[in-house]
């Protein structure tokens, strides 16, 4: 396993084929995003279960891949569909990934995008805040 497989599996991955992450995760992950820390593979094997089932569409375009020894990145664009987001409409979500691999697996997963882009900009009343302090911060 190295970083261009990775990125292979994430550019197919859906609902259906989740399975596909097991060749991915060694047993003793340690997967982080700005809203979790997860720990060990049968932890994220669930997270990505729950994640996926109350989506109705999340697609991962990846954009570059580069890796050095057992350290990797993924730049990528994730596709997110959510009926409780944006009503429902696609949002797109600009993204890192930062990998470390042990064994052929990965044994550190660090994602690195904007949360208030993906999640608070599109909760009504929330997302004009939000939306006016980012706006704010740019004069």
């Amino acid at each position: 396993m190295d970083v261009k497989s990775v990125a292979q599996i994430y550019s197919q991955l859906s609902k259906e084929n989740l399975h596909l992450l097991r060749q991915v995760y060694h047993d003793n992950v340690i997967f982080e995003d700005p809203a979790h820390r997860i720990e060990g593979w049968q932890n994220l094997s669930d997270y990505f279960a729950n994640m996926y089932k109350n989506v109705i569409r999340c697609d991962f375009a990846i954009h570059h891949h580069q890796q050095v020894g057992e350290w990797g990145f993924l730049t990528w664009t994730m596709s997110l569909q959510h009926p409780k987001l944006a009503r429902g409409k696609t949002i797109e979500v600009q993204g890192i990934s930062h990998l470390k691999f042990l064994e052929n697996q990965v044994i550190y997963h660090r994602d690195y995008f904007d949360l208030g882009e993906m999640v608070y900009e599109h909760v009504p009343v929330l997302g004009k805040i939000v939306r006016f302090i980012k706006n704010s911060l740019g004069q």
